[in-house]
């Protein structure tokens, strides 16, 4: 799953480049990705993976870098 996150993520915000970015770099901090993007982010795991994310549930905390997306998406899951 973190390589699937990952890959998503260089591939459309990244164009490919991956350097720099570690799994728990910040992707709103360093301009990786903006409001927009997090929706984008969104769309992606609720279309890759079986879950439904709520509004309240788009914080920094679960979106703001991949070792956050991963955790989060593992207890959505685990909830399901």
């Amino acid at each position: 799953m973190r390589d699937k996150i990952r890959l998503y993520i260089v591939d459309n915000f990244l164009f490919g480049e991956s350097q720099g970015l570690e799994d728990s770099t910040s992707l709103l901090e360093t301009g990786v990705v903006d409001s927009t993007g997090i929706l984008e982010v969104v769309n992606f795991l609720e279309t890759e993976f079986p879950i439904k994310i709520e509004d309240e549930e788009l914080i920094p905390e679960h979106l703001d870098s991949i070792n956050n997306i991963y955790n989060f998406l593992e207890g959505k899951l685990a909830a399901v």
